[in-house]
This record gives C-alpha cells, sequence and structure tokens, in this order.
C-alpha cells in the first residue's frame, strides 16, 4: 500500500481552482473611491504629492464617476478642496446648505442616482486652524466640536448622502451623530466610523490634496497614539455601542493587527482606508 501523501497543492493547479477555494475575493463592490473636489469651475488640477490623482470641479468630474458606476465599485467617498477665504476659525463653511459637498451630492444623486455617496465628517477642510475640531487657546474643543459635527452630518444627509463618515477622531461623536440624523428622520443614513484612526505621517499628500494641514501644532491631542492597540478595541466599543454601522482603520497597511482584531471582536463590517504617498482607497 503506497504511504499517502497530504498534498495542498491539488487545490492550486489551475486559475478556475484557485478562484472557487480562494479564502479572500477582492471585488469592486468593495471600494470606496475618494474622489477629491475643488470649487473652481472647468478645473482638473493635479495633486503633484499624489501622482495621478487630481481634484475635479463639479462640471469636469463626470468621467471619473462614470467609471467609478462601470466598474461597479462600492460608492464614492467626497474630499472638499475649500478657499481660504470661505474658512474661519469656527469652520462655518462646514454648515453651509450650498456648500461644495451639499451641492456635490446633490447633483451626483441626480446624474448617478445608482453611486453610494459617502460624506466625510471633520471640520479641518473648512477651518482656518486646519484642525478636525473648533480651536480655543490652543485646544481642541471635544464638545462644542461635535455639536457642529451632528449638524454637519444632518446637512449632508438631507442632501442625499447614504453614510456619512466622521473622521474626526472625537469623542461621543458617533452617538451624537446617530441621535441627530434619527431626530431629523434620517434613520436610514449611516454611519461610517473612524474608529481607530492613528496619527500618522502617511496623511501629508492627503493634506495637500485639501490644504487641510494644522497651521498650529499636531493631532496627537485626538488621533491615536500609533504605539497603542488594546486602546483601538476601547475605541471599537464605544463606536459600536453609539450607533455606527461599519467601523474602520486607517492607515491600513500598517494597523493590519488592528484590523484583525476588530474582525476578531465586532460582528460590524470592517473597513480600511489605505494611504501612501501616491495612493488612497477605502475597502471593506
Amino acid at each position: 500500500m503506497p504511504e499517502i501523501f497530504k498534498r495542498p497543492r491539488r487545490l492550486r493547479r489551475s486559475e478556475s481552482l484557485r478562484e472557487s477555494v480562494a479564502e479572500t475575493v477582492l471585488r469592486p463592490a468593495r471600494l470606496v473611491l475618494p474622489v477629491f473636489l475643488t470649487e473652481t469651475k472647468g478645473a482638473v488640477e493635479e495633486i503633484a504629492s499624489m501622482p495621478g490623482v487630481s481634484r475635479f470641479a463639479l462640471d469636469t468630474v463626470s468621467p471619473v464617476l462614470r467609471e467609478a458606476v462601470d466598474l461597479g465599485l462600492g460608492g464614492i467617498a467626497i474630499f472638499p478642496k475649500v478657499a481660504d477665504a470661505s474658512k474661519n476659525s469656527r469652520a462655518t463653511e462646514a454648515l453651509n446648505p450650498d456648500g461644495i459637498v451639499p451641492r456635490a451630492v446633490k447633483w451626483i444623486k441626480k446624474e448617478f442616482p445608482s453611486l453610494q455617496i459617502f460624506t466625510d465628517i471633520a471640520l479641518d477642510p473648512f477651518s482656518s486652524d486646519g484642525h478636525d475640531g473648533i480651536v480655543r487657546d490652543g485646544k481642541i474643543l471635544n464638545d462644542e466640536t461635535v455639536d457642529v459635527l451632528a449638524k454637519m452630518a444632518v446637512m449632508h444627509a438631507q442632501a442625499g448622502a447614504d453614510f456619512v463618515a466622521p473622521s474626526d477622531m472625537m469623542d461621543g461623536r458617533v452617538g451624537a451623530i446617530r441621535r441627530a440624523l434619527d431626530g431629523a428622520g434620517f434613520s436610514d443614513t449611516g454611519i461610517l466610523s473612524y474608529c481607530a484612526k492613528y496619527a500618522s505621517c502617511f496623511y501629508g499628500p492627503f493634506r495637500d490634496a485639501l490644504d487641510s494641514a494644522p497651521r498650529g501644532g499636531d493631532k496627537k491631542t485626538y488621533q491615536m497614539d500609533p504605539r497603542n492597540g488594546r486602546e483601538a478595541l476601547r475605541e471599537l466599543a464605544l463606536d459600536v455601542e453609539e450607533g455606527a454601522d461599519i467601523v474602520m482603520v486607517k492607515p491600513a497597511g500598517a494597523y493590519l493587527d488592528v484590523i484583525q482584531s476588530f474582525k476578531q471582536n465586532c460582528e460590524l463590517p470592517v473597513a480600511a482606508y489605505q494611504v501612501s504617498g501616491e495612493y488612497s482607497m477605502i475597502k471593506f
């Protein structure tokens, strides 16, 4: 009787067989494309620190959106570059119903109704301080910021956003946004929470794209300390309790251990935001 060998290679011997037994499947529907917008009409502005990526005006972005639909992507995430003249220390432009984001959401929903839209909920693109929250005497104010973020989320939902995505890392913002959305009649609008967003130099090119780098200090008092993994599980538990629908880790590549721990410790979909000097993509 010949010795029986265990031969895992049997399942690798053809492309079709490998496809049928693959443990991990990457499909376009699991990808969300970040789209950078500018208020300058007719513009297609190359982003020097992100080769191959550009900012678009509403009258030039249609080919990008059409391609996203044709490829079957899971949606787009909108990020605006706001003119300096519209910025101030209170980030009041974030609550302008005629601002670039609400106008973009309304227009995209009209022209591309099947395209799922995620909107960023944070104040840094609108703030003259470049911080995700309101700054007073060098301190980022948590509760005052959360009040603005909740109003911002409702405004985006009114415009037609499918998901609002708080990226600010203020304490309690997911619960405040959920209550505000439900109270305004938008119980179907989802929340994708930047649950574990670590302080990182990977964000440099992204901040160039939005002109949103902090004008003073850094973001380490609200973004997570890269040395802490267990703390991410605390953030996860809080966001789940407060009503998040999807939780996300950013940046993805350097925190695969945190992504794995999220998958092991919650039943919600886990997203990962991959950022580098040249690339930006959200994956579920």
